[in-house]
């Protein structure tokens, strides 16, 4: 008869997972209600629930607003309601950069990197610090138009106001979910059930997904329920759900993922296995080709059942695309050495969110691109606030065939770095949006970098002169296709002649809160007719466009598929109707707070052209 013992540990195992789940997912309810401790020897104080709202607003991916006002930008986050419970679109709202799937489905598109988990779906943040570490009991999300789109809240263990940096910052998932269409755009208050962590807090962080959503989301408070001490967890065991196990393993995939990354990868030695199984029968292409399917994590997991597939996980071809950003809490110095074994033929690499508060450091970096980076074509480095002057110097010396550079709100680099970019004369992207480049820097660039194909120069406020810029472009940038000027407070009517003279295969251009722009001047009229091949034009918050204006894009722009001329005052739906019978593939029109263009005229253009998605917002 085999012994019973080894069935008896499987069995106290899985009690034990049990025991740990049902913990860990206790109601707030059922923690709440615990207002005072017992133990067996003393009784605690009472532990009292602090309710605190976000004292400041540490950082950001992106924001509607300007970088010199507090209008729908992030910063309108810190502090109490001033919005909530009113529904509507107000300035002193949050509100991010992108809705909807309108930005995915115009020229200046990226394409999306494989291997990127499912659970992962975010696309923008922000972190909000608070005044008190606690023991997050709840998180309420005070949305006032178009909610839905917060599909990730973290919590972290370090404290932004001590004077002493932790040597190990840790992330932990509160709450995760799917985007979800939420019914109508009224303002809520979002309470998801969050899970219990065994560290205080003070530093929250949203992640959000806004692609479900008809119109932009726009949050207007945050406040952080919580405990001084650290709650008992709950230990009953009278209701065991077996899906608590699997979801479970969807939650630990964050925490454990990357930790096998830095610990597997680094395994050198295997047991031995006296086969490889049905493998050994396999071409070694197909086997690539399956595994090419993997996520990351999963790789390393497989790097360690045999020799064969350790050696299929390690080839530099499983790494020719790598996006680390879904990472973005674990990636370190230590995960970068692991990989530049594998990163030798790397073409694609996304660093987009990693390696803040110190995870990855200068010398770290350089030596992954030293080894790694000359095959590089592609690389994201969005919201990178360890960059330097150091590593554009890296960059633009070990990626002698980069042809994509997103540096977006990488605002902790100096301007004076950017002159090394005009190194790079293969680059066909860059994206400087809410950076600090300064003129003298970004005319160097538009010399050297003659293939520019996409430029995106928004809320970039330390230009002095936009209209050289646009000459400047007229001049050497032939080739550009989209261009996006958002929040330029200084170009007039001259740089845009030059402009669209100049670079007459424009597809896309976002000329949105311009406000020196003046239709007056016939500077739309010139783009319209300048740029026959005009897909996307945004000339948001421009009060002057008009019906001239309207009718020359309907004659000159039939490929136009998204205008926005929120604002104006002076376009009529008879304009309106010319656009949408000349404009056949148009799919987006923005016409909100146009004073012509009320809810009766947008169900009547809706009901005639049902192919086109019309906007009218409001305000109550």
């Amino acid at each position: 008869m085999p012994p019973v013992f080894p069935m008896l540990t499987v069995l106290s195992m899985f009690y034990y997972m049990c025991l740990r789940r049902q913990a860990r997912t206790a109601t707030r309810g059922e923690m709440n209600s615990r207002r005072a401790i017992e133990s067996n020897t003393r009784a605690l104080p009472i532990n009292v629930e602090i309710v605190q709202y976000a004292k400041e607003v540490l950082d950001f991916s992106s924001h509607y607003g300007s970088e010199n006002s507090m209008s729908y930008t992030m910063w309108n986050l810190a502090g109490i309601p001033n919005v909530y419970p009113s529904s509507g679109d107000f300035t002193q709202t949050a509100v991010f950069r992108t809705y909807g799937t309108w930005w995915d489905r115009c020229p200046s598109a990226r394409l999306p990197f494989k291997r990127t988990p499912s659970t992962f779906c975010s696309q923008d943040y922000v972190e909000l610090a608070f005044e008190e570490p606690v023991y997050p009991t709840a998180v309420h999300i005070l949305e006032t138009y178009h909610p839905g789109a917060v599909v990730r809240i973290l919590a972290c263990s370090a404290n932004p106001y001590s004077q002493n940096p932790p040597a190990e910052v840790r992330w932990e998932i509160l709450w995760s979910e799917a985007p979800t269409k939420v019914n109508g755009p009224q303002a809520r208050q979002f309470t998801p059930c969050i899970k219990q962590i065994n560290f205080p807090t003070n530093l929250i962080r949203l992640e959000v997904n806004s692609s479900l959503l008809d119109y932009y989301t726009e949050l207007d408070a945050v406040v952080l329920h919580g405990v001084k001490e650290r709650p008992v967890l709950s230990l009953k065991t009278s209701m065991i759900d077996m899906n608590d196990i699997d979801e479970d393993e969807d939650e630990e995939k964050f925490a454990c993922g990357m930790d096998t990354l830095n610990k597997q990868f680094s395994i050198v030695t295997l047991r031995e296995w006296p086969t490889n199984g049905y493998f050994d029968k396999l071409p070694y292409e197909l086997i690539q080709l399956i595994l090419s399917h993997l996520t990351v994590p999963d790789l390393c997991r497989l790097a360690q059942t045999c020799k064969l597939l350790y050696q299929h996980c390690c080839d530099p071809l499983q790494y020719i695309h790598l996006s680390l950003q879904p990472y973005w809490a674990r990636i370190n110095d230590t995960s970068l050495e692991y990989l530049q074994s594998r990163c030798t033929l790397i073409q694609w690499l996304n660093l987009s969110w990693t390696g803040n508060r110190g995870a990855i450091s200068v010398s770290g970096f350089s030596r992954f691109l030293k080894v790694c980076g000359s095959e590089l074509v592609r690389l994201e480095l969005s919201c990178g606030h360890f960059l330097n002057e150091t590593c554009l110097e890296v960059i633009t010396e070990m990626c002698p065939n980069l042809q994509e550079l997103n540096l977006s709100s990488c605002d902790k680099i100096p301007p004076q770095a950017f002159n090394h970019i005009a190194k790079v004369g293969s680059l066909k992207r860059l994206i400087l949006y809410r950076t600090k480049v300064e003129q003298t820097a970004l005319l160097s660039i538009l010399n050297f970098c003659s293939e520019l194909q996409h430029l995106s120069l928004g809320s970039c406020v330390m230009i002095e002169d936009y209209d050289l810029i646009a000459s400047m472009m007229g001049a050497k940038c032939k080739k550009l296709r989209s261009l996006d000027l958002w929040r330029c407070k200084n170009i007039t009517e001259s740089g845009i002649a030059e402009l669209a003279s100049g670079c007459q295969l424009l597809e896309e251009l976002d000329l949105g809160w311009c406000p020196t722009l003046q239709s007056s001047t016939g500077c739309f009229t010139n783009l319209a007719r300048k740029l026959p091949n005009l897909q996307k034009l945004f000339l948001t918050a421009n009060r002057s466009v008009c019906d001239t204006d309207i009718e020359e894009l309907a004659a000159n722009c039939t490929h136009l598929r998204q205008l926005d001329i929120l604002g104006t005052r002076m376009v009529s739906p008879a304009s309106l109707r010319k656009l949408l019978e000349s404009c056949k593939d148009l799919s987006l029109l923005d016409v909100s707070f146009c004073s012509q263009i009320d809810n009766r005229v947008v169900l009547e253009l809706n009901a005639n052209f049902p192919n086109v998605f019309i906007k009218k917002s409001f305000t109550q």
